[in-house]
């Protein structure tokens, strides 16, 4: 269970939550109102404070990319270091089935990153956060600029990984997909996080 307690930074109130394996919880609210930034906190990626663990391991016992390890975050514009796509993987054959899952060829690996257009970039990327094996993943936007078939299938396979016991943090602007996804929703307001009220109904996929 990650366990999140008093956990502020700039532009964040205190907030406290817990989510456990094979849960997936759904965080909404307006542009700018510190999703990102709570995703980025719990991360560890900016400067923060609180309490964070993760099956009563605090974060603070481990070093970041340990942590980072256990804990995967998928920004909403992922990063790519490396001229081609396949030097971001360690092995690109056991990622294949993810890469069947959401539409994308084996010959991306060759590819260079330049070649990839921004759903396939997205796609690609969300393989490379659950190609570590992260025991929670934070998903910031994951499906905002993919279609509704690459959505669907981006859904789907996280939906696996929930029922294989990955707990998930999923920020999402769109009511439809929190309630498809998620069990739970948190809602963040102008840096302040609650709990949606008792007229959150999550759907079943």
């Amino acid at each position: 269970m990650l366990e999140v307690v008093a956990l502020r930074r700039a532009a964040l109130q205190p907030a406290s939550f817990s989510l456990a394996a094979g849960e997936c919880l759904a965080v909404r609210g307006p542009s700018g109102a510190g999703k990102s930034l709570l995703l980025r906190a719990i991360a560890d990626l900016d400067p923060n404070e609180g309490q964070v663990s993760l099956d009563g391991q605090a974060r603070d016992s481990m070093t970041a990319p340990q942590w980072r390890r256990l804990v995967g975050y998928l920004p909403a514009e992922p990063g790519w270091w490396a001229d081609s796509i396949g030097e971001h993987f360690s092995n690109w054959t056991t990622v294949s089935p993810m890469l069947d899952a959401l539409g994308l060829p084996a010959a991306a690996c060759a590819w260079p990153v330049s070649r990839a257009s921004t759903g396939e970039r997205l796609r690609l990327a969300l393989v490379r956060a659950l190609s570590v094996g992260p025991r929670v993943l934070l998903l910031d936007e994951p499906t905002a600029a993919l279609d509704a078939v690459s959505v669907a299938a981006v859904e789907a396979l996280i939906a696996a990984k929930v029922v294989q016991g990955m707990a998930v943090l999923w920020v999402t602007h769109d009511t439809a997909q929190a309630k498809r996804v998620a069990s739970r929703c948190l809602v963040v307001e102008a840096g302040q996080l609650r709990q949606e009220g008792p007229e959150w109904t999550a759907i079943s996929l």
